[in-house]
């Protein structure tokens, strides 16, 4: 479903007709046209459904927020209790209930809030704005605020929604509960080292994952080589991560999209939110500016560094080694209708000593115009700005050496969303992004050396979308969508590539407590990663397509049932899944992936295939909460030029992966956390022989991924101890005390091929990087 499309600018631009191209220069190759038709006639057959034609419904509507700040609730529920149906608000709050004619009780709720409750008549008004208010008095932890039966109603198969309110539950390392590891308890989540934020979903590679900030792509979302994700969780109001069907507002990546929303607030007051830790500390505030303008900044920095003044070793006191970020956030309601959103993030890390420095970091900023054209209809127009970058140096001999790599982008969006009826939900929009990738510059001073430049790659991304949810009778309902993208080279060498992406998803309900569902997707990805550590490293460099290297794709089938007992306070799961790829990216042996000017060289391509089963159960409420999943899985590539053009196991692929997650609430003050994780331990490449040539011995090594490093699984321990929960005073402060890998293993890391110095003979040493970890967090509030 790609088609391509080249020209070669030389002396002079020529511009080629071809009959085969339609008005707006696209090429459709002879299998794209029949799928085009076909999707073309089934958004019709669609839109004639004459179900549509008698729904006599009127919509209540309204926004959700915390009565104290203001902030929007994000996937607070509401629920209609005599139909035992309701709906979730929107990332800005927003809800929108179809409810035929009648008098109805809503019941809106949320973690950590009072449930409240509203009688609905004939004659109520359509708007009801609601404010929840705190529950201090926290009888029992509940893990789901969203509503309560989502899991068999939901259209979406493999997309998961927490929020911060769970996350922070959960055990922290060195102090700081991260996002990207929770997600990484999830069912076929992985991640691809140890306490690394980098993950693999459903065999992939990290680099097929889409994370956004706010709509902004983050193409790095680490701190310290992976040890800290990039995301202050103070600004997080919630993360939704979708495995393979992405809503098609989104794509460019073939695993998964990880939506991370910052909060939405109107404060009535200034406030404030903290932590102080053993290595690391953040502050975030907020508050009113005006009556319409509110603002958010927080920044959160490590001090490490400031121990190593007391070091024995000299070079070690002038060592540096600390990250920071800083977050901004300023919105203003011109009216009920408009609001604009101004959000900025900028993240660093820098390490080194006296004769040699290394930074790396990310910016993302957006500047976002939200519309209501009427109480169903809204829209979203947004500006973005990317950019991640690393930059080594060094000094010796009298010779200044600075290296430089990154990639940048400046994106451009329009999305729209319109509610008809009450049982059709559509969503279009367009998008476009200009991307600049540098794959490495090296300034040279002194010596008389000349500078290295491999030059700057520039290309252009475009999308359109239109997608919809539609109810076609009580028990059934689709969504379904399709994306049209594509790709322009910019340069000396002008590429274009294009290609359609459909996606199509139903839910049928088998009883009021449980359905099956069906996902299919096809996705495209342009732009990947050239990294043979499968650790992960800064000094990642990204590459395009190219007429040389085609973009992948993948279809993605996916299919569960669903199971909800015990008035929803227990959910059960079990999802199958198959992926085939095509043009996935892999590299010969012994490549040279940094700073080579014929990086395409390096690139073999083929097809892979991923397939697996995930079961999951989750307690929901009650003193003790958790969830218990299980993955079973296979990943593999086939690629000519690759292990003798034999079928091998992807870097990532692990068999089993067990997760267990519990925590217990013991009384108004004190709640615990464990985590267990379990996985097979990843494919690897042994050397299993060696040979002579002289006085030398040279190793040879199996087959790509042949053998696996050992099994990794590790147990971690949370205490939170809260000194005064009922009090009414405005500072809060909680004690986390919290234990990483409890029971000391070692989990491998890295492993390293050495040579006896004496006997010539191979041995392989494995390193690892933590025992157990204790950590102790002051977090507060006011």
């Amino acid at each position: 479903m790609i088609t391509q499309t080249q020209t070669q600018t030389q002396t002079q631009t020529q511009i080629h007709t071809n009959n085969n191209r339609n008005l707006v220069g696209l090429k459709f190759s002879p299998m794209s046209t029949p799928i085009s038709l076909i999707l073309f006639f089934f958004f019709v057959f669609l839109s004639l459904n004459p179900y549509n034609s008698f729904a006599q419904t009127r919509t209540i509507k309204g926004t959700i927020t915390d009565s104290q700040t203001g902030e929007s609730l994000v996937g607070a529920a509401v629920y209609v209790v005599e139909t035992k149906t309701g709906t979730v608000a929107d990332v800005n709050g927003r809800y929108n209930l179809p409810l035929p004619a009648g008098n109805f009780t809503l019941r809106y709720s949320y973690t950590g809030y009072e449930n409240q409750s509203i009688q609905i008549t004939d004659n109520s008004p359509l708007t009801q704005d609601i404010r929840l208010k705190t529950d201090n008095v926290l009888k029992e932890v509940t893990i789901s605020a969203i509503r309560k039966d989502k899991n068999v109603t939901d259209l979406t198969m493999g997309m998961e929604k927490l929020k911060m309110e769970d996350i922070r539950l959960l055990p922290a390392i060195m102090g700081e509960v991260d996002i990207i590891k929770t997600l990484q308890l999830l069912p076929g989540v992985q991640s691809v080292s140890e306490t690394s934020t980098g993950f693999s979903v459903r065999g992939s590679s990290p680099d097929q994952n889409l994370i956004v900030l706010d709509n902004t792509v983050v193409y790095n979302p680490s701190h310290e080589m992976g040890f800290f994700s990039a995301f202050n969780n103070d600004v997080i109001s919630g993360i939704e991560l979708y495995k393979g069907h992405f809503p098609s507002r989104h794509g460019g990546r073939l695993a998964s999209l990880l939506e991370v929303k910052s909060r939405d607030v109107t404060p009535e007051k200034f406030s404030g939110t903290g932590g102080i830790g053993l290595i690391s500390s953040r502050l975030m505030l907020e508050g009113p500016l005006g009556g319409k303008t509110s603002w958010i900044v927080a920044a959160r920095r490590t001090y490490a560094d400031l121990f190593l003044v007391f070091a024995s070793d000299e070079a070690l006191r002038s060592a540096i080694l600390y990250f920071y970020d800083l977050n901004g956030k300023l919105t203003h309601r011109f009216s009920e209708k408009d609001k604009l959103e101004f959000n900025i993030y900028n993240g660093s890390d820098k390490m080194g000593v006296s004769m040699a420095n290394f930074s790396y970091g990310n910016t993302a900023s957006s500047l976002t115009w939200n519309h209501a054209f009427s109480e169903k209809s809204f829209s979203k127009i947004s500006a973005h700005f990317s950019d991640y970058h690393y930059r080594l140096s060094a000094d010796m001999n009298q010779m200044d050496v600075t290296w430089i790599s990154g990639i940048q982008d400046w994106q451009l969006r329009a999305d729209f969303h319109r509610p008809i009826s009450g049982l059709w939900d559509i969503s279009y929009g367009i998008s476009g992004i200009y991307h600049t990738l540098n794959p490495g510059k090296i300034d040279m001073k002194g010596m008389n050396l000349q500078n290295y430049v491999i030059p700057e790659n520039e290309s252009l991304e475009f999308g359109a979308y239109l997608s919809n949810e539609q109810i076609f009778t009580d028990a059934f309902s689709v969504k379904y969508g399709l994306r049209f993208s594509s790709f322009h080279n910019v340069g000396s060498v002008r590429h274009t590539y294009t290609g359609w992406e459909p996606t199509l998803g139903s839910v049928y309900k088998l009883t009021e407590h449980s359905s099956v569902k069906a996902n299919y997707s096809h996705n495209t990805q342009y732009l990947q990663l050239a990294n043979n550590s499968a650790a992960g490293s800064p000094l990642d460099v990204w590459f395009s397509a190219s007429p040389r290297i085609k973009p992948q794709q993948v279809d993605l089938v996916s299919a569960g049932y669903f199971h909800n007992f015990n008035d929803d306070m227990y959910e059960a799961s079990a999802e199958v899944y198959y992926k085939n790829m095509k043009n996935v990216v892999d590299f010969r042996e012994h490549s040279n992936l940094l700073l080579n000017q014929s990086l395409e060289d390096e690139v073999r391509t083929g097809t892979g295939e991923a397939y697996g089963i995930e079961w999951m159960l989750r307690k929901n409420s009650g003193k003790l909460t958790g969830f218990v999943n299980y993955t079973l899985s296979r990943s593999e590539r086939t690629i000519a030029d690759v292990n003798q053009g034999k079928t091998y196991l992807a870097p990532f692929d692990k068999t089993h992966a067990v997760n267990v997650v519990a925590t217990y609430n013991f009384s108004k003050k004190i709640y615990a956390s464990a985590v267990w994780v379990y996985a097979t331990g990843m494919p690897t490449t042994y050397p299993t022989g060696r040979f002579q040539v002289g006085e030398e011995y040279f190793p040879l090594y199996s087959g790509r991924n042949q053998y696996r490093r050992p099994d990794y699984h590790r147990l971690d321990l949370s205490l939170t101890y809260i000194p005064k929960p009922e009090s009414t005073k405005r500072w809060k402060g909680e004690w986390n005390f919290s234990f990483y890998n409890a029971y000391n293993h070692k989990n491998p890391w890295s492993i390293m091929y050495q040579q006896n110095e004496e006997t010539g003979i191979p041995y392989a040493e494995m390193i690892y990087l933590f025992g157990i970890v204790p950590s102790i967090t002051y977090n507060f509030k006011f």
